[in-house]
Protein backbone atom coordinates (compact mmCIF):
# COMPACT_ATOMS: atom_id res chain seq x y z
CA UNK A 1 0.00 0.00 0.00
CA UNK A 2 1.62 3.47 -0.95
CA UNK A 3 1.78 6.08 2.01
CA UNK A 4 -0.17 9.19 0.51
CA UNK A 5 1.77 12.60 -0.30
CA UNK A 6 1.43 14.44 2.93
CA UNK A 7 2.49 17.50 5.12
CA UNK A 8 6.26 16.74 7.11
CA UNK A 9 5.03 15.19 10.52
CA UNK A 10 4.80 16.50 13.76
CA UNK A 11 7.20 14.71 15.94
CA UNK A 12 5.67 13.44 19.00
CA UNK A 13 7.65 11.63 22.47
CA UNK A 14 11.84 10.90 21.33
CA UNK A 15 13.02 8.19 19.60
CA UNK A 16 15.85 6.43 21.37
CA UNK A 17 18.72 5.12 19.29
CA UNK A 18 19.36 1.76 21.16
CA UNK A 19 15.22 0.80 20.88
CA UNK A 20 13.20 -1.67 19.05
CA UNK A 21 9.44 -0.42 18.01
CA UNK A 22 6.60 -2.06 16.71
CA UNK A 23 5.88 0.46 13.50
CA UNK A 24 2.11 0.88 13.14
CA UNK A 25 0.05 3.23 10.99
CA UNK A 26 -2.65 4.88 11.55
CA UNK A 27 -5.88 7.17 10.50
CA UNK A 28 -7.21 9.95 12.53
CA UNK A 29 -10.42 11.77 11.33
CA UNK A 30 -11.91 15.18 11.71
CA UNK A 31 -15.94 14.92 9.99
CA UNK A 32 -18.33 17.79 10.40
CA UNK A 33 -22.03 16.74 10.26
CA UNK A 34 -24.51 19.02 8.74
CA UNK A 35 -24.33 21.44 11.67
CA UNK A 36 -20.64 22.23 11.43
CA UNK A 37 -19.97 20.13 14.82
CA UNK A 38 -16.89 17.48 14.80
CA UNK A 39 -17.08 14.41 16.26
CA UNK A 40 -14.51 13.82 18.94
CA UNK A 41 -14.14 10.60 21.53
CA UNK A 42 -14.54 10.49 25.15
CA UNK A 43 -12.19 7.95 26.97
CA UNK A 44 -13.61 8.07 30.27
CA UNK A 45 -11.33 5.82 31.99
CA UNK A 46 -8.66 7.94 31.75
CA UNK A 47 -9.85 11.27 31.05
CA UNK A 48 -9.05 12.48 27.73
CA UNK A 49 -10.98 13.12 24.17
CA UNK A 50 -9.26 11.87 21.12
CA UNK A 51 -10.23 11.84 17.32
CA UNK A 52 -11.82 8.74 15.95
CA UNK A 53 -9.71 6.60 14.06
CA UNK A 54 -7.27 3.92 14.77
CA UNK A 55 -5.25 1.22 12.91
CA UNK A 56 -4.75 0.93 9.22
CA UNK A 57 -5.52 -2.68 8.23
CA UNK A 58 -2.69 -4.86 6.38
CA UNK A 59 -3.80 -4.09 2.46
CA UNK A 60 -6.58 -1.18 3.56
CA UNK A 61 -5.95 2.10 1.85
CA UNK A 62 -6.38 5.23 4.14
CA UNK A 63 -9.55 6.66 3.31
CA UNK A 64 -11.06 2.99 3.61
CA UNK A 65 -9.77 2.75 7.10
CA UNK A 66 -10.43 6.54 8.06
CA UNK A 67 -14.42 5.78 6.88
CA UNK A 68 -14.41 2.38 8.80
CA UNK A 69 -12.70 3.68 11.87
CA UNK A 70 -16.01 6.69 11.54
CA UNK A 71 -18.31 4.33 11.56
CA UNK A 72 -17.17 1.92 13.92
CA UNK A 73 -16.31 4.71 16.63
CA UNK A 74 -19.16 7.15 15.66
CA UNK A 75 -21.90 4.58 13.47
CA UNK A 76 -21.68 7.93 10.86
CA UNK A 77 -21.03 7.47 7.34
CA UNK A 78 -18.69 9.94 6.04
CA UNK A 79 -17.39 11.52 2.75
CA UNK A 80 -13.84 12.16 2.72
CA UNK A 81 -12.88 15.01 1.09
CA UNK A 82 -10.59 14.05 -1.39
CA UNK A 83 -9.25 17.27 -2.66
CA UNK A 84 -7.56 18.02 0.62
CA UNK A 85 -5.96 14.62 1.05
CA UNK A 86 -4.08 14.15 4.35
CA UNK A 87 -4.13 16.95 5.90
CA UNK A 88 -1.87 16.75 8.75
CA UNK A 89 0.65 13.55 9.95
CA UNK A 90 2.54 13.28 12.93
CA UNK A 91 5.15 10.47 13.97
CA UNK A 92 4.85 9.04 17.65
CA UNK A 93 7.55 7.35 19.94
CA UNK A 94 6.05 5.79 22.73
CA UNK A 95 6.76 2.75 24.76
CA UNK A 96 7.90 0.39 22.24
CA UNK A 97 5.69 1.58 19.53
CA UNK A 98 6.43 4.04 16.26
CA UNK A 99 3.55 4.98 14.82
CA UNK A 100 2.60 7.32 11.76
CA UNK A 101 -0.44 9.19 12.03
CA UNK A 102 -2.58 10.05 8.81
CA UNK A 103 -4.92 12.63 9.28
CA UNK A 104 -8.47 13.54 6.76
CA UNK A 105 -11.21 15.69 6.94
CA UNK A 106 -14.64 14.55 6.10
CA UNK A 107 -18.41 15.12 6.01
CA UNK A 108 -21.13 13.09 7.48
CA UNK A 109 -23.29 11.72 5.15
CA UNK A 110 -25.59 9.73 7.40
CA UNK A 111 -25.16 9.70 11.58
CA UNK A 112 -28.26 7.89 12.18
CA UNK A 113 -26.20 4.57 12.94
CA UNK A 114 -24.50 3.14 16.23
CA UNK A 115 -21.23 2.70 17.06
CA UNK A 116 -19.90 -1.26 17.34
CA UNK A 117 -17.01 -0.96 19.60
CA UNK A 118 -14.23 -3.28 20.28
CA UNK A 119 -14.74 -4.84 24.38
CA UNK A 120 -11.67 -2.73 25.14
CA UNK A 121 -13.47 0.32 23.83
CA UNK A 122 -16.11 -0.43 25.58
CA UNK A 123 -13.68 -1.17 28.86
CA UNK A 124 -12.12 2.29 28.08
CA UNK A 125 -15.21 3.83 28.60
CA UNK A 126 -15.44 5.17 25.32
CA UNK A 127 -18.43 7.42 24.25
CA UNK A 128 -18.71 10.27 21.20
CA UNK A 129 -20.13 13.41 21.53
CA UNK A 130 -21.04 16.01 18.59
CA UNK A 131 -19.81 20.04 19.25
CA UNK A 132 -18.43 22.54 17.65
CA UNK A 133 -14.83 23.18 16.66
CA UNK A 134 -14.06 25.55 19.35
CA UNK A 135 -15.49 23.39 21.88
CA UNK A 136 -14.00 20.43 20.73
CA UNK A 137 -10.02 21.82 20.57
CA UNK A 138 -11.68 23.56 24.42
CA UNK A 139 -12.56 20.01 25.46
CA UNK A 140 -9.29 18.41 24.48
CA UNK A 141 -7.13 21.14 25.52
CA UNK A 142 -8.72 21.28 28.92
CA UNK A 143 -8.71 17.53 29.88
CA UNK A 144 -6.10 15.73 32.18
CA UNK A 145 -5.54 12.57 31.31
CA UNK A 146 -4.61 9.48 33.62
CA UNK A 147 -2.10 7.42 31.72
CA UNK A 148 1.21 8.40 29.68
CA UNK A 149 -1.31 7.05 26.53
CA UNK A 150 -3.62 9.51 27.13
CA UNK A 151 -1.23 12.48 27.31
CA UNK A 152 0.51 11.46 24.20
CA UNK A 153 -2.90 10.98 22.35
CA UNK A 154 -4.13 15.17 23.52
CA UNK A 155 -0.41 16.26 21.82
CA UNK A 156 -1.21 14.53 18.78
CA UNK A 157 -5.16 15.03 18.16
CA UNK A 158 -4.86 19.14 19.21
CA UNK A 159 -2.57 19.42 16.71
CA UNK A 160 -4.24 17.36 13.95
CA UNK A 161 -7.67 18.86 15.38
CA UNK A 162 -5.86 22.59 14.57
CA UNK A 163 -4.25 21.60 11.43
CA UNK A 164 -7.39 19.83 9.56
CA UNK A 165 -9.84 22.75 10.60
CA UNK A 166 -7.39 25.14 9.32
CA UNK A 167 -6.87 23.15 5.84
CA UNK A 168 -11.18 22.57 5.72
CA UNK A 169 -11.69 26.28 5.48
CA UNK A 170 -9.95 26.61 2.95
CA UNK A 171 -12.26 24.44 1.31
CA UNK A 172 -12.32 21.04 -0.66
CA UNK A 173 -14.59 18.45 -1.49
Amino acid sequence: MATPASPAPQLIGTKLSDFSYTDRSAVRVVAFNAAGEVAIIYAKRDGYYKLPGGGIDPGEEHEEAAIREMKEETGALIKIRSTLGCVATTEEYRNKLHQMSYCYVADVIDDSGSPSLTESEVNDGLSHVWLSVNEAKSKMAEAEPRSELGLYIKERDIYLLEEATKRADKGGD
